[in-house]
């Protein structure tokens, strides 16, 4: 743990790891990892509780030179909910300084509007069966820019049905790409094929890649 850092240099981070996407349109490329701590929610299904508490404190610059020594261009900053800490607007700026394209994956409950230029947004709208739907800051979709995506995570019929009609009313699928994700073990993915194809929806369906890959419950993968 650094010691001695200026509080607007100051990052919780649960931890920093090179792996392959394992969700949305970039699934499957290298990425670098930057896991920091803290949520403002409570999902039902949420497979990282353990972002709720604990973490070091690391310096941006810190950070930004693990990322460095990695040498893989794509890095996502993710959580927990990396927005809930403040020093993530300039962690993130300072990614792009140094040349990477940067993820930055939200639960969309917070105002995404200072998420630096040029960084993609993937935005977590939650349906009923996250137990979170009142924590959407719907505001958010106006605040989508090019390049961004929006995923569900969906857990029932009813989680597929107020997505679906999110997208309709909102025409998410013309504004930018759209993902509809299975919770792992909740839903079976085959039943969002036949739901998709046959409301013509022009979502994706994606796959926690890296709980096919490894073991479900393993972290830093």
């Amino acid at each position: 743990m650094e010691t001695n850092i200026s509080i607007d240099e100051r990052l919780r981070i649960i931890e920093v790891y090179a792996s392959v996407q394992g969700e949305s349109t970039w699934a499957g490329l290298p990425c670098v990892f930057v896991r920091l701590a803290g949520c403002n929610l409570r999902c039902t299904w949420c497979d990282s509780e353990f972002t709720f508490t604990g973490g070091d404190h690391q310096s941006i610059e810190s950070v930004v030179q693990q990322v460095e020594d990695m040498g893989i261009e794509l890095v996502e900053v993710t959580g927990g909910e990396p927005l809930a800490q403040r020093q993530a607007t300039p962690l993130i700026q300072a990614l792009l300084d140094r040349g990477h394209t940067v993820l930055v994956e939200t639960s969309g409950s917070i105002d995404i509007g200072a998420v630096p230029e040029g960084a993609h947004v993937i935005m977590d709208l939650k349906p009923p069966g996250s137990g979170e739907v009142e924590s959407n800051d719907m505001d958010n979709i106006d605040r989508l820019r090019s390049g961004d995506e929006v995923k569900f995570v969906l857990a029932s019929r009813e989680d597929y049905e107020w997505s679906r009609d999110v997208v309709t009313k909102y025409g998410l699928d013309e504004r930018v790409p759209v993902l509809f994700s299975t919770a792992f073990g909740l839903l079976d993915p085959a039943k969002v094929s036949d739901w998709l194809c046959e409301d013509k929806l022009a979502v994706r369906l994606q796959l926690q890649m890296h709980k096919y890959i490894w073991p479900p419950a393993a972290r830093g993968v």
